[in-house]
C-alpha cells in the first residue's frame, strides 16, 4: 500500500468536512461536555448504593458478583436485537452466552442489559406493519438508552446488523457516548438464486405470467437461510457503514455466520471492548471515537458502493446524536467528489458474498485511502488509522489473525480502481425545484432514463399505482406521484411494491419515473425516484397541489426537480387533503401516533428524538 504520508486528499472532501465541522461547532461542544460529564473515573457503579448495586448483580453467578463488587473489574453491556423471524439476528441466539464466557476470561463481567425489538422490512413491504418501520428506528434506540440507564456499565457490545436496527443502536451509542461500543455482526447467508432472476420472476408475477407458487419459489431460493439477505440493501449499507466509522473488527461485516472465523471474531469483539474501558487505562468513549471526519467517512464509503437511500436519513440521525449536523446538500456534493468502485446488486449483478470474494472491504478501504477519500487518521476501537482496516481476518493454526487484504480485485466487474471507477461520481443526486427538495439514486440508471418530462399520475397509496397498472391504464409515458407517504402522514414506509410494475413499464419502452415524499426499498434504483420530498404532503408541500395531467420535470443532470405550472395557477388551487383512510389504525399503528405527529422532515433525518434547530439542521454551508 502507499504510503500514508504521501497521499494527499482529496479537497473537496477536505472542504465539505470542514464545512461540517464549522456548522456542528455548538452542538458538537454541548454534546462533547455532556459525556465528559457523565465519564467515570472509576466503574460507573460506584455511584450506586448497595442496594441499586444488589440488585444489579443479584442474578449473577459468585465469581461474576465478586467481580462486580471490586473496582477493576468491566461490566459490559450486551444490546441485542435477536429474534429467530429474522434471519439475519438468528445467529445472535447464542451470542450471550459466547460473549460472556470470553469477557470473563478477559478478567471482566458481561449482563445482558436489553434486548430491542427488530422488525424485517422484507417482511412487512406492501403491508399495513411497514408504517412502523422507520419509527421502530427511535424505538430501538429508545429501548437500549433504558437497558444503558442502571449505570451499571462501563461498555456496550451493540448486536444489530439491518434496517433500522442498526441507526437505532448509533443512535442510542451516540448518546451514552461517554461508553466504549464495539458493533457485532452475524454475517450474510450463502447465494441463493442470482437477484437478477429473482427481479426477473418479480416482473414476470406482476406481468401475469407466472402464479403465487412459482414467485415464492424464486423468493425461498434467495431467501434461504440464516443471515443478512445478500443484495446491497439497507442491512447490509448498514454493516459497510459501521465498518468504515471503525466500529466493527477489521473485515468483520461480511463473514458468513455459523462458522468458525464469525464466532471467534464475536469472542475477539467482546474482549477488544474491555481494552476500550477507563479500567483498561486505554479509555476510548464511543463518543469522541467517532468524529465529523468519522461520519464523512461513513458517507463517502456509502456513496463509493452505491447503498441505500435509507442511509441518508439514518447518518444524518445518528449524527445528530453526537452533535454533528449533516444534511443531504453533503451528501450531493460528496457525490460529485466520489467515484463508484462497486456493482452490487441493485447496481450490478453481484451479491455481498461476491463482493466478499473479490477483495471485500479491505480491498475497498485500500481503494479510498490511496484515492485521498477518506480521513485515514481518525480513532477506531482498534486504535488511530484506518490503514489496519486493510487487513482482513482468517484463522491459521486453530487461532484468528489478521492478515493484509487483497491489493488487487479478484473481479474487476464487482469491484473496481479508483483510477479506473465505473462512474467518476457517487451515484446520489439532490434534487431541488419549486416542488422542494429530494434524493434522487442514480447509481442503477440506464442511459437515457436520467431526465424525464411527463404528465403527472396522481396517487395516495402505493396500492392504488398497482391496481391502475393491473387495470391496463399506465401502458404510457408518465412520472408516478405517490404523495402522503412522509414522516407525519404514514411515518414513511417503503414503496417497495411499485418497483415491480414501474419496472415492466420502463422495460416496454415507457419513460416513467416516481416523484415521492415517501421512501423506496434500500434495493431499488432501477426506476428514477425522487424520494424524501420535503416539505411532505401532510406539512403543505406543493406535491399536494399537483394533479393528473400536469408536467413535471425530473432532472438527474441538472438537478431540478420541477412542477410546470404557473404560480398563477398554482396559487388558486388547494392543497390536498390526507385521507387517513384507517392507515394511522390496526398492526399497532394506533400506538404511534405521538412519534408519528413529532417526526421531523426527512432531510433532518425523519427523526422524533431532537429539538430540531432549523436554521441549523437545514442550513447547506
Amino acid at each position: 500500500m502507499t504510503n500514508i504520508k504521501d497521499i494527499e486528499m482529496n479537497k473537496d472532501v477536505v472542504a465539505i468536512t470542514d464545512r461540517i465541522i464549522e456548522r456542528s461547532k455548538a452542538l458538537r461542544s454541548a454534546y462533547l461536555d455532556k459525556i465528559d460529564a457523565a465519564k467515570s473515573s472509576t466503574v460507573h457503579r460506584a455511584s450506586l448504593s448497595c442496594g441499586n448495586l444488589a440488585h444489579g448483580f443479584a442474578a449473577c453467578g459468585k465469581d461474576d458478583k465478586a467481580s462486580i463488587k471490586g473496582l477493576n473489574h468491566s461490566d459490559v453491556a450486551i444490546i441485542s436485537a435477536y429474534n429467530d423471524m429474522l434471519s439475519a439476528h438468528q445467529p445472535y441466539e447464542t451470542y450471550p452466552a459466547i460473549i460472556k464466557a470470553a469477557v470473563k476470561e478477559a478478567g471482566g463481567v458481561a449482563q445482558f442489559a436489553a434486548g430491542v425489538p427488530a422488525m424485517c422490512d422484507g417482511v412487512t413491504q406492501g403491508q399495513p406493519g411497514m408504517d412502523l418501520s422507520l419509527m421502530s428506528r427511535d424505538v430501538i434506540a429508545m429501548s437500549a438508552a433504558v437497558g444503558l440507564s442502571h449505570n451499571m456499565f462501563d461498555g456496550t457490545l451493540m448486536l444489530g446488523i439491518c434496517d433500522k436496527i442498526v441507526p437505532g443502536l448509533l443512535i442510542a451509542s451516540m448518546t451514552f457516548g461517554h461508553l466504549p461500543t464495539v458493533f457485532v455482526p452475524a454475517g450474510p447467508m450463502p447465494s441463493g438464486i442470482p437477484n437478477k432472476e429473482k427481479a426477473r420472476v418479480r416482473q414476470q408475477f406482476a406481468k401475469g405470467e407466472v402464479d403465487e407458487e412459482v414467485l415464492l419459489e424464486a423468493e425461498s431460493a434467495s431467501y434461504h437461510s440464516a443471515g443478512t439477505c445478500t443484495f446491497f440493501g439497507t442491512a447490509n449499507s448498514n454493516q459497510l457503514v459501521v465498518e468504515v466509522m471503525g466500529l466493527h473488527l477489521p473485515g468483520a461485516s461480511f463473514i458468513a455466520p455459523n462458522t468458525i472465523l464469525r464466532e471467534e471474531l464475536t469472542k475477539a469483539a467482546a474482549r477488544q471492548v474491555t481494552r476500550l474501558t477507563q479500567q483498561s487505562g486505554n479509555y476510548m468513549p464511543v463518543g469522541r471515537m467517532v468524529d465529523e471526519r468519522s461520519i464523512v467517512n461513513a458517507i463517502v464509503a456509502l456513496l463509493a458502493t452505491g447503498g441505500s437511500t435509507n442511509l441518508t436519513m439514518h447518518i444524518i440521525a445518528f449524527a445528530r446524536a453526537a452533535g454533528i449536523i449533516i444534511n443531504f446538500q453533503d451528501f450531493n456534493d460528496l457525490s460529485h467528489a466520489v467515484p463508484l468502485l462497486t456493482r452490487i446488486y441493485p447496481n450490478g449483478h453481484a451479491d455481498i458474498n461476491h463482493f466478499q470474494q473479490a477483495g471485500g472491504m479491505a480491498l475497498l478501504f485500500k481503494e479510498l485511502i490511496e484515492a485521498g477519500l477518506v480521513h485515514e487518521d481518525v480513532e477506531t476501537i482498534c486504535g488511530r488509522g484506518l490503514s489496519r482496516y486493510t487487513q482482513q481476518p482468517v484463522m491459521e493454526n486453530g487461532k484468528l489473525v489478521w492478515v493484509d487484504g487483497a491489493t488487487t480485485s479478484g473481479d474487476d466487474q464487482v469491484i473496481a480502481t479508483f483510477k479506473a471507477p465505473f462512474k467518476a461520481d457517487g451515484g446520489l443526486k439532490v434534487l431541488k425545484g419549486n416542488l422542494g427538495t429530494s434524493v434522487l439514486k442514480t447509481s442503477s440508471l440506464r442511459e437515457g432514463t436520467f431526465v424525464i418530462k411527463a404528465p403527472a399520475v396522481v396517487f395516495e397509496d402505493q396500492h392504488e399505482l398497482d391496481d391502475a397498472f393491473h387495470r391496463g391504464e399506465l401502458e404510457k409515458d408518465f412520472i408516478a406521484v405517490v404523495r402522503f407517504q412522509g414522516p407525519k402522514a404514514r411515518g414513511m414506509p417503503e414503496l417497495h411494491k411499485l418497483t415491480p410494475p414501474l419496472g415492466v413499464l420502463q422495460d416496454k419502452g415507457f419513460k416513467v419515473a416516481l416523484v415521492t415524499d415517501g421512501r423506496m426499498s434500500g434495493a431499488s434504483g432501477k426506476v428514477p425516484a425522487a424520494i424524501h420530498l420535503c416539505p411532505e404532503a401532510l406539512d403543505g408541500g406543493l406535491i399536494s397541489k399537483i394533479q393528473t395531467g400536469d408536467m413535471l420535470l425530473l432532472d438527474g443532470e441538472s438537478g431540478e426537480l420541477s412542477l410546470l405550472v404557473s404560480d398563477e395557477e398554482l396559487a388558486q388551487r388547494e392543497c390536498a387533503i390526507f385521507q387517513v383512510n384507517g392507515h394511522h389504525q390496526a398492526m399497532g399503528r394506533e400506538l404511534f401516533g405521538f412519534m408519528r405527529r413529532n417526526l421531523s422532515s426527512a432531510d433532518t433525518g425523519a427523526c422524533s428524538l431532537f429539538d430540531q434547530e432549523p436554521s441549523q439542521v437545514n442550513g447547506n454551508s
